[in-house]
C-alpha cells in the first residue's frame, strides 16, 4: 500500500506547533483557545479535502463525514482523536526530525539533560532506521494525540483519492479535552451519528485496547479553627497539618509508584493547604468496580479517623465517577476488537491487545452505548519533554485503518 507519508509529516509538523494544553481550572469547553486554533485549521483542511458535513460545534466537536463507497449496507465507524495535550507541560513543540535513526543517542538540545538512548528508551530499537520526531527539550511534544490527528487527517486524504477502496460511512471527530477528563462531556451521540468508533491514542505498532482503568476523582477539604498563632494554643486546628496527617496515611503500596499491571492505585495530584483551610485533589484508579470502591473505602476510613482524632475540624469528601472499563461493555460485542485485529494484521503487525493503565475517550463513548476500542497511533514517552513518534509507525497506523474500512464492508451483510 502506498502512502504519502511526506503529507503525514508535514500535517503533524503543522499540528504540533500550535500549543494546545487543556486546563483543569477552566470551566470552558474547549478549555483553552489554543485548542479551537488547531481545530478551526482542521475544519479548514477538511473542507479543502472536499469532506461533506464539516461542521464545529459550540463546545469545540469537530464532526465530518467520508461518504461510503460500497455498494451494500455497512455499519458507520466513527474515528477519533483529541487535539488538547497535556497540561503538565508547555505544548508549543519545536518538532525535531531525526532521520534513518542509526542508535545514538538523541540529545534534546533545549535541555541537553533530556536524553533518548536505546538503553533508557527500549522501544527505539523497535525503530532502527526510522525517521524520529521529537520535541526540542522543554515541551511536549504533542504526539499524545496530534499523532491520531494527523494520522486519521492522513487516511481520510487517501481514502479520497482512491475512490475504488469499498467502505461504508466513516464519520469523523476530532475532540477537546480529553487530557482533562472531559473529552466526551458534551458531544451529542446523535449529532455524530455512528454505530461503533475507534480512538487513535495509543502506543506501539499493533496495540489494540479493549481494557481500561475505571476511574473516580475524590476531593477532600478540609475547613480548620483559626486563630492567632500567639494564643493558638487549645484553639487553632490547623487544617495545613491535617492535610498533612491525611496524604502520610494514604498506603504508600497502593501509590502509582508502587503498582503496575493489573493493580490500581490512589493518587493524590494536588494539595492546597493553608492554617484555616486545605484542600487534597486526587484520582483512584482499578481495573474492577469492587477494586475502584475498595480504594473508595480506604479514603473513606483514613478521613473517618481524622474527624475522630480532630471532631472540632469540618472534612467533607465527595467523589465523582470520571470513566468506566470499556472491557464491561466491548465484551458484549467483540466485532470492533476483531475486525481491528484482522486490520493490524493486514497491515503486517501482530495484535496485540492490552489492559491499559488509563483510559481514553473510549472508556466514555463505549459506557455510553458507541463501542469504541482504541488503536495505536505511535507516541511514546507521552507527558514528558522526552515524548517521541515513529513516522514510519504512525504511518503504519494508517495503513490499519485504511484495511479496517475495508474489512467492515466485506464482513457487513
Amino acid at each position: 500500500m502506498q502512502l504519502d507519508t511526506s503529507d503525514l509529516l508535514d500535517r503533524f509538523l503543522r499540528y504540533v506547533r500550535i500549543d494546545t494544553r487543556s486546563n483543569d481550572q477552566s470551566a470552558d469547553t474547549p478549555s483553552t483557545p489554543g485548542q479551537w486554533d488547531l481545530l478551526r485549521l482542521l475544519a479548514t483542511e477538511l473542507q479543502a479535502l472536499g469532506l461533506a458535513d464539516v461542521s464545529l460545534t459550540e463546545h469545540g466537536y469537530l464532526l465530518a463525514t467520508l461518504p461510503a463507497t460500497s455498494p451494500k449496507p455497512v455499519p458507520t465507524i466513527a474515528w477519533f482523536a483529541h487535539v488538547d495535550t497535556a497540561p503538565n507541560l508547555p505544548g508549543l513543540a519545536k518538532p525535531l526530525v531525526h532521520r534513518a535513526y542509526a542508535g545514538q543517542p538523541i540529545v534534546l538540545p533545549d535541555d541537553p539533560t533530556q536524553q533518548l538512548t536505546l538503553d533508557t528508551t527500549p522501544f527505539l530499537r523497535d525503530c532502527l532506521g526510522h525517521d524520529i520526531i521529537t520535541a526540542s527539550g522543554t515541551t511536549l511534544l504533542g504526539s499524545d494525540d496530534k499523532s491520531g490527528v494527523a494520522v486519521i487527517m492522513n487516511a481520510v486524504r487517501h481514502l479520497l483519492a482512491h475512490p475504488e477502496i469499498p467502505h461504508g460511512r466513516i464519520r469523523i471527530c476530532f475532540n477537546p479535552d480529553e487530557e482533562i477528563a472531559r473529552g466526551m462531556a458534551k458531544i451529542n451521540l446523535d449529532q455524530l451519528d455512528a454505530d461503533f468508533g475507534y480512538t487513535l491514542d495509543g502506543s506501539s505498532p499493533g496495540e489494540i485496547d479493549g481494557e481500561t482503568f475505571s476511574a473516580d476523582a475524590a476531593v477532600l477539604e478540609i475547613h480548620g479553627v483559626a486563630s492567632h498563632p500567639g494564643w493558638a494554643k487549645d484553639v487553632m486546628v490547623n487544617a495545613a497539618r491535617l492535610a498533612g496527617r491525611f496524604l502520610a496515611a494514604l498506603p504508600p503500596e497502593l501509590s502509582p509508584e508502587r503498582t503496575a499491571g493489573l493493580a490500581g492505585f490512589i493518587h493524590p495530584v494536588e494539595c492546597a493547604a493553608f492554617a484555616e483551610v486545605a484542600r487534597v485533589r486526587m484520582i483512584l484508579r482499578d481495573f474492577e468496580l469492587a477494586g475502584l470502591a475498595a480504594k473508595r473505602a480506604v479514603v473513606e476510613r483514613i478521613v473517618a479517623d481524622l474527624r475522630a482524632a480532630e471532631p472540632r475540624a469540618r472534612l467533607d469528601l465527595t467523589f465523582t465517577e470520571q470513566y468506566r472499563n470499556m472491557r464491561y461493555w466491548l465484551e458484549q460485542d467483540m466485532r470492533p476488537v476483531e475486525f481491528a485485529r484482522e486490520a493490524i494484521r493486514r497491515a503486517g503487525l501482530i495484535p496485540k491487545s492490552t489492559a491499559i493503565r488509563g483510559g481514553t475517550d473510549g472508556s466514555n463513548l463505549t459506557a455510553r452505548g458507541l463501542p469504541t476500542p482504541n488503536l495505536f497511533c505511535g507516541m511514546h514517552e507521552v507527558h514528558s519533554p522526552r515524548e517521541w513518534v515513529s513516522l514510519q509507525d504512525m504511518a503504519k497506523a494508517v495503513e490499519t485503518l485504511l484495511h479496517l474500512a475495508q474489512v467492515w464492508h466485506e464482513r457487513s451483510a
